[in-house]
């Protein structure tokens, strides 16, 4: 019999509910002796007193929910006690379970269990896993969309084919002599170009998924007193960061999220790159410089009211290797023909001519959307909000591009004329690959890593 786990499913520290969840055989059983209650309707909420079972003391009054196996999120018993979110009473209800034979949960174990007894594939796991995680409503619709299956749908009708071909060449291997007939061979090697593409365009939509579900690292760089501290809190949209006139205001960096068309972006302030003698704000120029070659995009902020510098023109070379835009600030304080010369300089000493240059206000926000869109377009083109399903997760990702490999070099040996016991070779890891992805060939030890990365109570 499986032991009965426990576990707080909702987040510790007080709150109005707690919620804490029980799975296994001896559930219902608890439940009855916490209550002193024997009948529990299924799918029914029942508000019963907690009593302690040494004393009989009430310790709580909650709502108890039963849920009957199979048909629970687990498909054993479930018992889900929704009790008053005192950290007090939740642990000692979860005490008096613990007395009464079940055992803490680890993470991810209700998960887990749903996954052994068919009531959900890995991939539709793991998305509870992301939806839990999700940082933004694109990044909650994706994985709403695996959860609900449509992932593995994709992938079923893929591993359907490849098992079609596999059986193909299998048949060949026991009970023909010769060569596969031309005909034959043909249409083989047909299909498994077609399954290969469409492994492929899956694959290829993890760009888009990856920035939606981890985002960018944004870095903005310049000299003292450009406004990098004004265009940290435009961005965010509230007054972060100290903004004044003396030059290296910001010796320390700031972090800060916010999203821009649903992708997460974590933005970063760093202190003014300049020479100083100044300790504390040495400290802060080293470690401007680390962040730059840290992050995903570095914004270049130059002051358009002003003389541009060498400092200028040395930070616009420092970041010649790294994807980077320029943003020419105070665009108010400045007429237009001063900001034409500033971009005609700035132009002057970047090597890329496909550099972005945007002129804006910190201050007043022109041009602030603009900024935003630049920020982006590298790395999502087109609108990734509206687009259909996406690989987001990495696992999944290098699964399908291994299987993708092992299939072309499948059709390279059937190019070659050599025998099918070797092209199966590869097919056969192709439809591994793609089984780990779902959990049908995914070994223990691999489950084990994966659901450690849940959080306790799912």
């Amino acid at each position: 019999m499986a032991e009965t786990i426990v576990a707080l499913a909702t987040p510790p520290g007080r709150s109005g509910i707690g919620v804490i969840r029980l799975s296994g055989e001896r559930s219902l059983e608890i439940a009855q002796k916490l209550t002193d209650e024997s009948e529990f309707i299924p799918r029914t909420a029942h508000l019963k007193q907690l009593r302690d079972i040494e004393n009989g003391e009430v310790i709580d009054e909650a709502l108890i929910t039963y849920f009957k196996g199979p048909n629970s999120f687990t498909g054993e018993d479930v018992i889900e006690i929704s009790g008053h979110g005192s950290p007090v009473i939740l642990r000692q209800i979860l005490d008096l379970c613990l007395a009464l034979d079940a055992r803490l949960a680890e993470p991810g174990e209700f998960s887990l269990r749903a996954l052994a007894n068919g009531r959900m594939n890995l991939a539709q796991a793991e998305a509870i896993r992301d939806l839990i995680d999700a940082q933004t409503t694109a990044s909650a619709r994706q994985a709403v969309r695996q959860m609900r299956g449509e992932f593995s749908n994709q992938l079923q009708p893929i591993k359907d084919d490849l098992l079609d071909v596999i059986v193909v060449l299998e048949s060949a291997l026991e009970f023909v002599e010769d060569d596969l007939p031309e005909m034959q061979a043909a249409s083989v090697k047909t299909k498994l170009i077609d399954i290969a593409d469409e492994v492929g365009k899956i694959a290829a939509t993890f760009k888009a998924g990856k920035l939606i579900r981890e985002g960018l690292k944004v870095a903005l760089v310049g000299r003292p007193n450009v406004g990098k501290s004004s265009l940290f809190n435009a961005l965010l949209g509230t007054d972060r960061a100290i903004v004044t006139e003396i030059a290296g205001t910001t010796r320390d960096q700031l972090h800060e999220k916010f999203t821009i068309q649903g992708i997460p972006i974590a933005l970063i302030d760093t202190a003014g790159l300049r020479e100083t003698e100044d300790t504390v704000e040495k400290i802060g120029v080293t470690r401007s410089r680390q962040t730059m070659a840290d992050a995903d995009l570095v914004i270049v902020m130059l002051d358009g009211s002003e003389e541009l510098t060498t400092e200028d023109a040395e930070i616009i070379e420092s970041v010649r290797d790294l994807q980077h835009l320029i943003a020419i600030n105070k665009i108010d304080k400045s007429t237009k023909e001063e900001i034409g010369d500033v971009v005609e300089w700035v132009r002057s000493k970047v090597k890329d001519q496909r550099s972005s240059i945007i002129d804006l206000s910190a201050k007043t926000h022109e041009n602030l959307i603009e900024l935003q869109n630049a920020i982006i377009e590298p790395f999502a083109p087109e609108d990734i909000e509206s687009s259909g399903f996406l690989v987001t997760d990495a696992r999944h990702h290098d699964l399908l591009l291994r299987s993708q490999t092992e299939i072309e070099n499948s059709l390279d040996l059937l190019e070659q004329r050599m025998s099918e016991e070797i092209v199966l070779i590869g097919l056969h890891n192709a439809l591994r690959f793609l089984g780990q992805i779902t959990g049908e060939t995914t070994t223990e030890d691999m489950l084990t890593r994966i659901f450690s990365t849940f959080c306790i109570g799912k």
